[in-house]
C-alpha cells in the first residue's frame, strides 16, 4: 500500500527544515571565518563583502593551536585505544562467561552512565593532588592524567556497547575455535574479534569522539602545557577582542580529523550500533 501523497509531502518539508538546521551554523562559520574581523563583528551579511584566508593563518599564532591540537591527539588515541582493548577482554568474559557476581558488575558498569560527569570531578581533582604530593606522581595538569580521567566515563560504555554485540555472535564460533585448540583467549582473537570488527570500531569512534571535544574536565585537569583543543579555543577570547574570525576558523580545523574519521568508517558505526542493539 503506497502513501498518501500528502505524507510524502511532509516527510519532504520535515527533511528540509532538518538539513537547513544542520547546514545552517556550518555555513555561517565557514563564511565568517573567511570574513575580516570588522565584517564579523559588525552587521550580519550572509555573503560575504570581503574574502580573506587570513584567519586562518593568524590562528596558529594568536594562540598554541599546533601545541594543542597534539595535546588533543596523543590524548584522545590512547584513551580511546586503551578503552576498547580493556573493554574486549572484560565484555567477553561478561559475555561468555558465568561467574559470581557477573549481574553485579554488568549494573554496575551500567549505572555509571546515569552520574553526571562533574559529579567525578572534584573526587578525581582531589585524588590527582594527594597523589602528587604524597608520592610524586604528578597526574593532574598532565596527559597521563587526562587519559585516566577520559578511561572513568568512556570504559564503562565501551564494555556495555560490545557485550551486547558479543551476545549477537553465535556461541557455536567459540567452540568451533576450541574443538580446533584454541584456548577462550585464542577464540576470542582469532575469532570474535574479526567477527565484531564493525562493533569494535564504533567503540573507538565514540571513545575518540568523547575525549576529542570533552571539555569540562579538560578545563579542569590541564594547565598550558596539557590543555587541549576544546579548551584551548578559549584563548581566542581575550581581554581586549574576541577574534570570531579565527575561532570560526579554528573551529573547522578542529573538526577535520573527527568529520574524516566519520566519513570513512561510518559503515562500520551504523553496522556496529545497529547489530549491537538487535540481538
Amino acid at each position: 500500500m503506497r502513501d498518501p501523497k500528502w505524507l510524502k509531502w511532509v516527510r519532504i518539508i520535515g527533511l528540509g527544515l532538518l538539513g537547513l538546521f544542520t547546514v545552517l551554523p556550518i555555513y555561517v562559520m565557514i563564511t565568517s571565518s573567511i570574513k575580516p574581523l570588522k565584517d564579523v563583528q559588525g552587521d550580519f551579511h550572509w555573503i560575504p563583502t570581503t574574502i580573506t584566508f587570513s584567519a586562518f593563518r593568524d590562528m596558529w599564532s594568536t594562540v598554541p593551536l599546533a601545541h594543542y591540537f597534539v595535546n588533543s591527539l596523543i590524548v584522545s588515541t590512547i584513551a580511546s585505544v586503551i578503552s576498547v582493548v580493556v573493554a574486549i577482554f572484560a565484555a567477553y568474559a561478561v559475555s561468555r562467561f558465568r561467574f559470581p557476581g557477573r549481574r553485579a558488575f554488568s549494573i554496575t558498569v551500567l549505572s555509571t552512565q546515569m552520574f553526571p560527569g562533574i559529579l567525578f570531578l572534584l573526587p578525581l581533582f582531589l585524588i590527582y593532588v594527594n597523589l602528587g604530593s604524597a608520592i610524586g606522581v604528578d597526574l593532574y595538569a598532565s596527559r597521563t592524567g587526562l587519559i585516566i580521567t577520559y578511561l572513568t566515563f568512556s570504559l564503562p560504555f565501551s564494555i556495555w556497547m560490545l557485550v551486547g554485540y558479543f551476545d549477537s555472535i553465535p556461541v557455536a564460533l567459540d567452540e568451533a575455535a576450541k574443538v580446533d585448540g584454541s584456548g577462550p583467549v585464542g577464540a576470542l582473537i582469532r575469532v570474535v574479534i574479526p567477527a565484531a570488527t564493525p562493533g569494535i570500531i564504533a567503540v573507538l569512534i565514540y571513545a575518540f569522539m568523547s575525549a576529542w571535544g570533552e571539555v569540562l574536565f579538560a578545563s579542569v585537569m590541564t594547565d598550558e602545557s596539557s590543555r587541549t583543543l576544546a579548551v584551548g579555543l578559549q584563548g581566542y577570547a581575550t581581554q581586549n577582542n574576541v577574534y570570531w574570525n579565527q575561532i570560526m576558523a579554528a573551529s573547522l580545523v578542529v573538526s577535520i580529523p573527527v568529520v574524516a574519521g566519520f566519513l570513512l568508517l561510518q559503515r562500520y558505526l551504523v553496522q556496529g550500533l545497529t547489530a549491537g542493539a538487535v540481538k
